[in-house]
């Protein structure tokens, strides 16, 4: 059966429209038509026999013995001799939010536990990615008696050494790709070790997951030990909210464990019992339960903006904070830091683009500027990525000639891989990350040569993934089919993201009754359909693209498909659907 939706073979962004899943066929003697959400399920790669799990994504249901894990009993067996020794721990985060709620999971476990520890992060702009030696031996010497590195460690080799010389007990819990040597480390949690067996089959958690997978076999361990004959066990499933923000954040694919993590994480999130989460949800002016788009669109954003800016504890502060006042004021603060953040990225982006128009088509884009402030670059390098279709990385350079780097990939691309290849052959002064993203540094007379290691590791990989691009539909339907009432009922195929993509549907066929470019570039357009009913459309940042043109500059008369996602609209008195689009084909 033909996979073309509406026989367009090129749309107005150049692409042949697909279904997502070939149908089933009415003639097969045995076909049974399924309803919407099966559909959905299949469609995303869950089996008939996995669809009543993947309908609603418990724990229990995926949940993996933490104990397959590599390293996963010494770190559990270690981190609670410190908490019943009432031992002094760090908990060693990244700047990003996945460093963020990692660290707070612990911190608030370990005070659900009895005991305390403390956060550190590093400065993002003083002190870079990831654990320094000089920051190990400090706190060493500062009395820590446990380390714990979380979403970051895995590839910290001299620093750990450091660590190691000045008998500091390290624990790393990171997601990052390893290298066949790993540095020294009392364990080493990480599903995504060379030498890792069942656990790597959950190489796509974050660093949060890995955290939480820890803090069930802490919990577990304490109590075989009695430690909960006098005190309360901790509910790990309150820590889920945390949980589920750090894995939408940080991209990590929405399939297997991280789906219930996300799922049963915007249940408790809903219910505002972390006191920094709930300033944080007010601060975005969200009135309803967030959603997983709030999660990667207005939480996750405002944890970012501290440590992309220079304040990178902030974070890690608001949701380990137990005082609502103190949570108000960091919140708001991290509100104000996100709106600083989005002027800075403008200029970047703006520069940015500007020199990816002149250069060439090569299987990555490297796009490198002095001056530019690192704090924004994998934002800027993700928009480039969407905009160019291919992998891209985006370096900033300082006075010192150095350049600080973040890369985003395409489905198919592991520049993590890549980047890691890259430090191993002696090009870059540091790199790592996973398959979707990596971070480096560089000397800036190594720039030409790693885009022609990537040009050539990776360009056989894009451009099998760039050939084979197509715009993947799940229905078509008239203008009036596109209703709260579809919106509702796609979300429960849900929670969607990286790995598991919302719902596209095609509406139309439709006339353009208004159409005029709003904020940042945003097209909105007033359609109508053969059925008479209207509708509200949005294509976001499309204003100077073909698509955007198309859609500005439509006759009247001229008919359109639409295709995008289906989205509530509540600004107005109640709630309306809208699409939101990302692509057109013309009707006739």
């Amino acid at each position: 059966m033909s996979r073309l939706v509406l026989n367009i073979e090129r749309s107005i962004l150049g692409q042949p429209w697909h279904w997502r899943g070939l149908a089933a066929d009415a003639r097969d003697p045995g076909f049974a038509p399924d309803d919407l959400i099966t559909q959905l399920l299949l469609t995303r790669g869950c089996s008939r026999e996995d669809l009543d799990a993947h309908r609603t994504p418990t724990i229990r249901g995926f949940m993996p013995d933490p104990s397959i894990f590599r390293d996963m009993d010494r770190a559990a067996e270690r981190l609670a001799d410190a908490v019943a020794a009432g031992e002094k721990i760090v908990v060693f985060g990244d700047y990003d939010v996945d460093g963020a709620t990692s660290a707070a999971l612990l911190i608030l476990l370990i005070r659900q536990l009895g005991h305390d520890a403390s956060p550190y992060i590093p400065d993002r702009l003083m002190e870079g990615y990831g654990p320094s030696g000089e920051a190990m031996v400090r706190l060493k010497r500062d009395g820590a008696d446990l380390i714990v590195t979380v979403d970051c460690g895995a590839q910290a080799f001299q620093a750990l050494d450091m660590a190691a010389a000045a008998n500091a007990d390290v624990i790393v819990v990171d997601h990052h790709k390893c290298a066949a040597e790993l540095p020294k480390a009392l364990a080493l949690v990480n599903p995504n070790r060379l030498d890792e067996g069942e656990g790597a089959a959950h190489g796509h958690l974050a660093a949060v997951g890995v955290a939480f997978l820890l803090g069930a076999a802490l919990v577990r361990l304490l109590r075989t030990r009695g430690w909960f004959a006098t005190r309360a066990e901790p509910k790990l499933i309150d820590l889920l909210d945390i949980v589920a923000l750090g894995t939408v954040a940080d991209v990590a694919q929405l399939r297997g464990l991280n789906r219930a993590f996300v799922a049963q994480g915007l249940k408790v999130m809903a219910q505002r019992r972390n006191i920094g989460m709930n300033a944080l949800i007010q601060a975005s002016r969200l009135t309803r339960a967030p959603t997983c788009t709030d999660l990667g669109f207005a939480l996750g954003p405002r944890i970012n903006a501290g440590g992309r800016v220079g304040k990178s504890d902030l974070g890690v502060r608001l949701l380990t904070t137990t005082d609502p006042q103190e949570a108000r004021d960091i919140a708001e603060e991290l509100d104000r830091l996100n709106e600083e953040r989005r002027a800075i990225e403008a200029e970047v982006q703006a520069s940015a683009e500007l020199i990816a128009a002149q250069t060439g088509n090569r299987a990555v884009a490297v796009i490198a500027g002095e001056g530019w402030h690192p704090g924004v670059i994998g934002i800027v390098a993700g928009r480039l990525k969407e905009k160019l279709g291919r992998p891209a990385i985006v370096i900033a350079i300082d006075e010192a000639g150095i350049g600080k780097g973040s890369g985003r990939s395409i489905s198919g691309v592991d520049l993590g891989q890549a980047v890691l290849s890259a430090k191993e052959h002696g090009l870059l002064v540091a790199g790592g990350g996973h398959a979707m993203a990596a971070g480096l540094t560089i000397h800036t007379d190594q720039i030409e040569a790693f885009t022609a290691f990537l040009d050539e590791r990776l360009a056989e990989g894009v451009a099998k993934s760039m050939e084979g691009r197509a715009l993947l539909l799940d229905a078509v339907l008239a203008p009036g089919g596109v209703n709260p009432l579809l919106v509702e009922s796609l979300e429960a195929g849900g929670p969607y993201g990286m790995g598991w993509p919302a719902p596209r549907v095609a509406a139309g066929p439709v006339r353009i009754l208004k159409a005029d470019v709003v904020g940042n570039g945003h097209v909105r357009a007033i359609v109508v359909g053969e059925d008479g009913r209207s509708l509200k459309a949005v294509a976001f940042r499309q204003a100077e693209t073909d698509l955007g043109m198309a859609l500005l500059g439509a006759p009247k008369h001229r008919r359109l498909w639409l295709a995008g996602r289906a989205k509530i609209d509540d600004w107005g008195s109640r709630p309306a659907a809208e699409l939101h689009i990302d692509d057109a084909a013309w009707a006739d």
